[in-house]
């Protein structure tokens, strides 16, 4: 039985299928027609949220994240709010948005953070996060990713953006790879596979 992730990205769901080698069920491959609930004013609280509705709808080990981008200038926004960024909720416009309140601002310090739940039987839970470093470039560049993706430089990755990295070189530096890539580890404890 593979595990559930509480997602209907194709993009997050190939990306972190990659990086674990095993399958993952989405939402609609087991039947649950409804989006999870994001309202918590945290990563944490927003990927438990999910975790707990996808599993008390499934009864299968689950597996869900939240993640977003934290500018050091804007006071850590967009934070939890980096999907809903801007009001047309698109990557085209969250970009544009974040950009033009930057302006010319040489403060560009910024991190992608990722938290990952685990929430299965006998009320287990289990919180993972990873974070990935980096500044905010000045305009988008590469076609690989979304989100932020093309317009964040890594640290890690120096002069390219998440956009501009193979799906290999993402994962072994991105906040997504780096609390994803402790999973393997919490499943084998967890007898999971």
């Amino acid at each position: 039985m593979p595990l559930v992730f509480a997602t209907r990205n194709d993009h997050k769901r190939e990306e972190v299928a990659a990086l674990l080698g095993l399958p993952l069920a989405t939402l609609d491959e087991v039947g649950i027609p409804e989006d999870p609930p994001e309202t918590q004013d945290t990563f944490t609280g927003n990927a438990l949220q999910k975790a707990r509705f996808a599993y008390a709808r499934c009864g299968q080990w689950t597996v869900a994240d939240d993640s977003g981008l934290e500018v050091d200038a804007l006071g850590g926004r967009p934070g939890v709010h980096s999907k809903r960024f801007s009001p047309e909720e698109t990557s085209e416009a969250n970009n544009a948005l974040l950009l033009a309140m930057l302006g010319d601002q040489p403060d560009r310090r910024a991190r992608f953070r990722c938290v990952v739940a685990v929430v299965g039987p006998g009320d287990q839970e289990h919180v993972l996060e990873g974070t990935c470093e980096g500044s905010i470039g000045p305009s988008p560049r590469g076609d690989q990713g979304f989100g932020y993706d093309p317009l964040f430089l890594p640290d890690a990755a120096p002069g390219r953006t998440l956009a501009e990295l193979t799906m290999a070189e993402k994962n072994a530096l991105s906040h997504r790879g780096r609390a994803f890539g402790q999973l393997p580890a919490l499943l084998a404890r967890l007898g999971i596979r």
